[in-house]
């Protein structure tokens, strides 16, 4: 008979065993392990990534200015060697003669910019309308970012391909009109950025850097529910080393217009001091707060961001070699989404607006200055540069690395290309069956197409998903890699961090 007093006491008395679904309970624990392993793996991989963007924009200051020259003083002292090539100047000079001519018009079209009557303009406006502005951007620099990489790319391409193909383009001109207005309008939007950034620290009850601030934890609701396959989350992991650099640099203007205006008195600098604190640290905690529930909801674990790190230190040693496809700050435009020239464009601008350069004493200021920027990018890009090697080791990707032909092509057409290149390449196979890749010829103008061909990114364009699915059926070796090589074949001529679905 069921009783009050019975019910009472089955309530208090009657017990579970958890180890009858030990599965279940231990899958719980490593989730709860996975979030607190989050906050570590995400900013090694945010700082390496910084770091990167750092050297791709200390190149702009530091080397890009000297290969500009070295590339003018060859032009100018060719007829003293003689033609001995057709090309007149090496593609990658050529870029690099773009790139500097791009810097300095697009240079002297800021300061037909008024930053004060902007200042002004911008402060004039109510919160409300400030938020909005603010968001509108931030969604138009992700737009002119994937279309600007896709501009410059043109352009190179443009400039530097083969002369005897068909014509199939407009002309170098119009693409070099085009990249210049793009560079142009970017960097104004970046102004605007800063700008609207500057009225928020300068205003008194701080509410629109509230905010602007509370802005970052909508993000989070944008982006957690959704389902992440690990080429997507590499993708989000990218734009947010992107978003969080240029950040950085947007603080370092606000604090340089804010110094100015206040005569370079170091007691306003901690007055700015609690302000950045709470933009960064309000970035970082955000970053770990979406990726963790994104990895938590999608089952991903966090040894992923190892192998997203592992991939972008693959394209930055394959960027050092050689026969490389493309340089490595287009590189990680094309990965990150940044593209340091309309910020380098805005930064000189500020930096020659905010402090006047007078006299003997200065002048050599502004060439130690120089050197030191110089021995930093040195600096910076020898320890990443190692850095790069032990994760690419780790990784094991050697031999994508230093054979990336003959390891790109998929099933029955990696094998009629190997043997095609290793008879247009004379590659020497020793006894014991090892290629050597030490007797290669010096001459290796046939091989450029096929190595163009073959490379990772177009493999990405050109493989239908038949044939992607032979990879998976054709051996062992390659279903165990098969995680490394989908980040390895994301298209690096697309902008990542904008094709989020």
């Amino acid at each position: 008979d069921l009783s009050l007093l019975r019910f009472i006491s089955a309530e208090l008395t009657r017990g579970y065993f958890l180890e009858h679904n030990e599965a279940k309970y231990t899958e719980r624990r490593e989730r709860v392990y996975t979030c607190m392993r989050i906050p570590k793996e995400l900013e090694k991989l945010m700082f390496f990534g910084i770091f990167l963007c750092l050297d791709a924009f200390l190149y702009v200051f530091t080397l890009l200015p000297l290969r500009v020259f070295l590339a003018m003083f060859r032009f100018i002292t060719l007829p003293c060697y003689g033609l001995r090539d057709r090309r007149l100047l090496q593609p990658a000079q050529v870029c690099d003669i773009l790139k500097g001519v791009i810097l300095v018009i697009c240079y002297f079209m800021m300061h037909y910019v008024d930053y004060s009557m902007m200042y002004h303009l911008i402060r004039g406006q109510s919160v409300i309308k400030l938020y909005i502005i603010y968001n509108m951007l931030e969604v138009a620099d992700r737009l002119f970012s994937s279309f600007g990489q896709d501009i410059l790319d043109a352009l190179y391409w443009t400039a530097t391909e083969p002369k005897e193909r068909k014509r199939a383009h407009i002309g170098v001109i119009p693409h070099f009109f085009m990249a210049v207005l793009y560079v142009f309008l970017h960097a104004i939007l970046i102004m605007v950025q800063a700008t609207t950034l500057n009225v928020a620290f300068n205003s008194h009850n701080k509410s629109l850097l509230t905010i602007m601030m509370s802005n970052n934890f909508v993000e989070i609701k944008g982006s957690v529910f959704k389902k992440f396959e690990k080429n997507n989350l590499f993708q989000m992991s990218n734009s947010d080393i992107k978003e969080r650099f240029t950040n950085y640099v947007l603080l370092l203007i606000v604090c340089l217009r804010n110094m100015e205006q206040f005569s370079w008195n170091p007691d306003h600098l901690w007055v700015l001091f609690p302000d950045v604190c709470m933009v960064v640290a309000s970035e970082i905690g955000v970053d770990i707060v979406k990726h963790a529930f994104i990895t938590k909801f999608n089952d991903i674990t966090a040894d992923v961001y190892s192998e997203y790190r592992a991939s972008l230190a693959f394209d930055l040693v394959s960027s050092r070699q050689k026969n490389a496809y493309t340089d490595y700050s287009d590189s990680v435009s094309r990965r990150m989404g940044f593209i340091p020239l309309p910020l380098a464009v805005l930064l000189i601008r500020v930096v020659t607006s905010s402090i006047k350069v007078q006299g003997v004493l200065a002048y050599v200021c502004v060439v130690l200055f120089y050197c030191g920027l110089i021995s930093l990018k040195v600096l910076n890009s020898i320890v990443l540069l190692g850095k790069s090697c032990q994760y690419v080791k780790e990784a094991k990707m050697e031999e994508k690395l230093f054979n990336p032909v003959l390891t790109a092509t998929p099933g029955k057409a990696a094998g009629k290309q190997q043997s095609m290149f290793k008879s247009t390449q004379g590659i020497s196979t020793d006894e014991n069956g090892s290629t050597s890749v030490t007797n290669q010829p010096v001459h290796q103008k046939e091989s450029t197409p096929s190595l163009l061909v073959t490379s990772n990114s177009d493999q990405f364009l050109t493989t239908p998903d038949g044939e992607e699915k032979d990879i998976s059926q054709d051996s062992s070796e390659l279903k165990h890699r098969s995680s490394k090589k989908d980040l390895l074949e994301i298209d690096r001529f697309t902008i990542c961090g904008n094709r989020i679905d």
